[in-house]
């Protein structure tokens, strides 16, 4: 009989607590879903795939007018700099056989950095390392000795002529005659007139103001050069005969780093193409 007085009691006190629980606010609360956040309708556009532009420095994106009410700017207009395309980075490279002709004249100290340059470009340690390379292998009866030790001290004799070639041919002498440094290229004329114009060039430059002159630099540089390493380079004969005959070698030779900065660039730009053999 208790059990049955006490079922019905919790049964009652169930029966009047739904109804108070139905009609409090939290229930409306937690029964209406949350209102939704406001979005914006504009539309934002993709970034446009654009070619690589044809100058070496890519331009910012102008903003032009406000952005709209509500919106966010998109990103790619935020004006960010593009990553450098392939032929950017191929250009780049190239740089260091197209320097010329300049739009102004060279102050002093701009042809020293040339210089600096000059010495401290890879491709010049790959040529001096190479080139040491083959003269001790092909020849190890040469003054500077055989084997590794040979072979570093030619490579400094090699620098060592280097950097006195450059120091007095593209920065000295230069800058007392006021001659440009730079080899100028034509890479819009026909091969005959290029290939004369790379000889040419070993004698007869352009001076600061545009005009032509005599390759002071080139000319009086090799011969300090030839005569400076009679001091250094081992084995080597300083009388009058040997010392013009090297020098006669170096200036017949100089059109071959002509020929380089000329062709090498049009070679570069142009794909491999190997044969392909069918069975």
């Amino acid at each position: 009989m208790s059990c049955t007085v006490l079922a019905l009691l919790v049964l009652v006190l169930l029966m009047a607590a739904l109804p108070a629980r139905a009609g409090s606010p939290e229930s409306s609360e937690l029964l209406l879903p949350e209102a939704p956040q406001p979005q914006s309708h504009i539309p934002i556009a993709a970034p446009a795939k654009t070619p690589c532009p044809g100058g070496n420095v890519a331009k910012p994106v102008a903003l032009t007018g406000s952005p709209p009410t509500g919106g966010s700017l998109p990103p790619a207009a935020a004006g960010t700099q593009p990553a450098p395309c392939t032929s950017q980075l191929e250009e780049k490279w190239l740089d260091r056989f197209l320097t010329g002709p300049e739009v102004k004249p060279l102050t002093p100290r701009e042809k020293a950095k040339l210089a600096v340059h000059n010495v401290v470009d890879p491709f010049n340690g790959l040529t001096i390392l190479g080139g040491s390379a083959i003269s001790i292998g092909s020849n190890s009866h040469l003054a500077y000795g055989p084997g590794m030790k040979g072979y570093a001290h030619y490579v400094g004799v090699s620098y060592t002529q280097d950097i006195t070639g450059e120091f007095f041919g593209t920065f000295l002498i230069p800058s007392i005659v006021h001659q440009d440094p730079h080899y100028h290229r034509m890479p819009e004329d026909s091969f005959p007139r290029r290939v004369g114009h790379a000889i040419i060039q070993t004698v007869w430059t352009q001076g600061d103001n545009g005009k032509g002159m005599v390759n002071y630099g080139g000319l009086v540089g090799s011969a300090i050069v030839v005569e400076s390493s009679d001091l250094y380079v081992p084995g080597e004969q300083t009388n009058l005969p040997a010392t013009a005959e090297r020098y006669a070698i170096g200036v017949g030779t100089a059109p071959v780093n002509n020929f380089v900065t000329e062709f090498l660039p049009d070679v570069a730009r142009r794909p491999l193409r190997l044969p392909i053999f069918t069975a």
